[in-house]
């Protein structure tokens, strides 16, 4: 049922193993890149069209691009394919069956796992059976509320083999939360496990699950419960998924047109109701196969870890999909940077798998160096398989971002009879291979993150657009910015595959949010600059960019520099009112454990950097340190909730916030200290 590619396809496959031998090296030189991006986006049909050919389809698409109905996009219209063969039968089918596929490693249950991609075709069939028996078919939803565990993936895989669409609810969202999505999805099934997992012990999840129910006065008509050992939940019209799964036939898998959603992903939106982000099949399947060969640079047979969770795009797109249709081993990670057991957590998990590159957050490079700042955890692991390091999700400062002289140049191998290695490689290799890159739930894979090979990183840039982004700059009245002036970053349409088509069930508010600001154009929300090399750094969201006695800073521009303080290990800076100058910047400041030094003379020192830094447009109103900063589960600041109980007011709390409730209380301590947030 399924191809590789027709014979009347022969042309395109030969062009595109050229193309994919240009762009596999670890840079891109700048005329092969030039030449690649212009055609990604002056000629998105045929360059698309080349990278097609490494996806199995069941019919050739009529169209590569159909754009009669701008701005909804829809790209290889008229195909059809189903994403679980690509990512998991396709190479079964190919004699791969036997490597590695899924890596389940969880310190917080004390299991490790692995699948072949054989096993897991087998497990994923069956689950898909049991679905399949309950009813659900093409076209379905499927909310996922589970953890970070086999079956959470086991579960996605099955609804993209039956052509059912799932929605993933991060594990342990509160019941109002999960009630919202549930009541956009219209779902008719369920998936749940019992609970999850936390150092302080297991979160149960049916509590959870029964207040969303509740607020709804009704449930899905299937409801699948995963019993997990540390707190079993009640069963009443439940299924069980250990009673069920077992005895169920594998169901095979299902064709779906190239333009039919796999996935509802919510994202958080600036009215505090959560924008349900669609993901088409096969647009998605071509662009994440071609991330991992041409951005990810991980190749079939290697393992790759995103320290992320299934619950975010990042888990989607490179736990689950994108290493699976590489034909790599993904990591599945329960468990956290520090805390589980220590700091070398992220290390052990390295060396023991053989990680090729790895995905995390600066948020948890931070924790770890905030714990082990001299290394010496690090120095315990040989890390010699790690090719790679990909951070994305927040603004990566300087710091993190591996200066010559920074904590991270302490991850250098240690010798062994299995690494004959120099002692500089390690530094070298992090140093080169480092990629900060920038993306979007709304996107799907990386904006930027691609690398000048004359160039190499530059500190806090997100480097080049990825192929098939046109990205640019304007001003507050959309005209393009000259280089290194910040505006409002843009992407000129149309977006390349596997970004979203649309909101799910909300195309008026697709285009208000995206697309009426500056028609042509996808409107990220976020400011930035483009310098004279064409690489793009993302300052902030456009609402972080400040307005001072009528200059305008970046907030993540005083924040980076704030955090080059040896002492710093984490910040917000946010924009208050005030009634001279407009707004006036106010800074929260996390400092490195076991300091002997006074806070306040950290402070000082503080205030001191940012004026000489920055400028004394910059100088900070106020400092002040707190224990922690108030932040989405995902590690993203709550910058709108600190500046509005700074400026007196409480704007609402959104759903993603991470289990840290006294965060909110002590930033709102910390403003008080300083002389804000009056009357709260």
């Amino acid at each position: 049922m399924f191809c590789r590619s027709s014979a009347a396809w022969t042309k395109v496959a030969k062009r595109h193993l050229v193309w994919t031998r240009l762009v596999s090296s670890r840079f891109v030189s700048r005329n092969v890149y030039e030449e690649l991006h212009h055609r990604s986006v002056q000629n998105p049909q045929g360059f698309w069209s080349e990278a097609a050919a490494e996806i199995s389809w069941v019919r050739k698409w009529h169209t590569v691009l159909e754009k009669t109905k701008a701005p909804f996009y829809r790209w290889f219209p008229g195909g059809q394919l189903n994403m679980c063969y690509n990512a998991v039968d396709r190479h079964v089918d190919s004699g791969s069956g036997g490597n590695t596929a899924l890596i389940y490693d969880s310190p917080l249950a004390g299991v490790k796992k692995r699948f072949t991609f054989e096993q897991l075709k087998n497990e994923v069939a069956k689950v898909a059976g049991c679905l399949a028996q309950k009813g659900i078919g093409r076209g379905d939803r499927v909310i996922i509320y589970m953890p970070m565990m086999p079956e959470a993936v086991f579960a996605m895989l099955a609804c993209a083999r039956l052509g059912a669409v799932h929605s993933v609810v991060f594990g342990g969202f509160a019941g109002p939360e999960l009630a919202t999505r549930i009541r956009d999805a219209e779902p008719k099934a369920v998936i749940w496990a019992s609970c999850g997992l936390e150092p302080k012990g297991p979160i149960a999840y049916q509590p959870m699950l029964k207040e969303a129910f509740e607020i709804l006065s009704w449930k899905p008509a299937v409801s699948l419960c995963k019993q997990r050992p540390e707190l079993a939940a009640t069963l009443t019209d439940d299924l069980d998924w250990d009673e069920e799964v077992p005895k169920a036939a594998p169901a095979d898998c299902v064709p779906v047109e190239a333009t039919d959603p796999l996935y509802v992903l919510y994202t958080s939106g600036s009215t505090g109701t959560p924008k349900g982000v669609v993901r088409d099949t096969g647009g998605y399947a071509v662009a994440l196969k071609s991330s991992m060969t041409n951005f990810m640079r991980t190749f079939p047979g290697e393992v790759y870890w995103a320290a992320s969770d299934i619950g975010w795009v990042v888990g989607h797109s490179y736990i689950v999909y994108g290493p699976l249709l590489q034909g790599c081993g993904t990591v599945l990670y329960e468990g956290k940077p520090v805390g589980t057991p220590d700091a070398g957590a992220f290390w052990r998990v390295i060396q023991e798998y053989s990680v090729r590159s790895l995905f995390a957050a600066p948020t948890a490079l931070r924790a770890i160096r905030r714990v082990d700042p001299e290394g010496e955890l690090i120095r315990q692991h040989d890390l010699s398989s790690l090719r790679n390091l990909f951070v994305a999700g927040e603004r990566c400062d300087p710091g993190t971002c591996l200066e010559p002289s920074t904590w991270l140049q302490m991850l250098k191998p240690v010798e062994s009879p299995k690494s004959k290695l120099r002692s500089e490689f390690f530094a070298t290799t992090l140093k080169t291979g480092f990629f900060d890159n920038w993306w979007q739930t709304e996107t799907g894979h990386p904006i930027c993150g691609l690398q000048d090979e004359a160039i190499g990183r530059k500190d806090g840039s997100t480097s080049l657009p990825a192929y098939g982004f046109d990205v640019l700059v304007v001003d507050d009245h959309g005209r393009p910015t000259t280089a290194n002036t910040p505006g409002s970053l843009l992407v000129r349409l149309p977006l390349p595959p596997g970004t979203f088509p649309t909101l799910w069930k909300n195309d008026a508010g697709f285009v208000k949010s995206y697309m009426e600001t500056y028609p042509g154009y996808f409107y990220t929300g976020d400011a930035g600059v483009i310098d004279q090399d064409g690489y793009v750094t993302v300052l902030e969201r456009n609402d972080d960019i400040i307005n001072v006695a009528a200059h305008r800073l970046s907030c993540g521009q005083i924040e980076a520099a704030i955090k080059a303080h040896p002492d710093v290990n984490d910040c917000a800076v946010v924009g208050a009112a005030d009634p001279i100058k407009g707004q006036v910047p106010l800074a929260l400041l996390v400092l490195n454990d076991g300091l002997s030094k006074d806070p306040e003379d950290i402070v000082k020192e503080v205030k001191e950097k940012v004026r000489h830094d920055i400028g004394a447009i910059a100088s900070l109103a106020g400092a002040t340190v707190v224990e922690q900063l108030p932040k989405t589960r995902s590690g993203k600041v709550l910058r709108k909730n600190i500046r509005g109980m700074a400026d007196g007011k409480l704007p609402p709390i959104p759903g993603t916030i991470e289990k840290n409730p006294p965060a909110l209380d002590l930033a709102l301590e910390g403003l008080k200290r300083m002389g804000f947030a009056k009357g709260l």
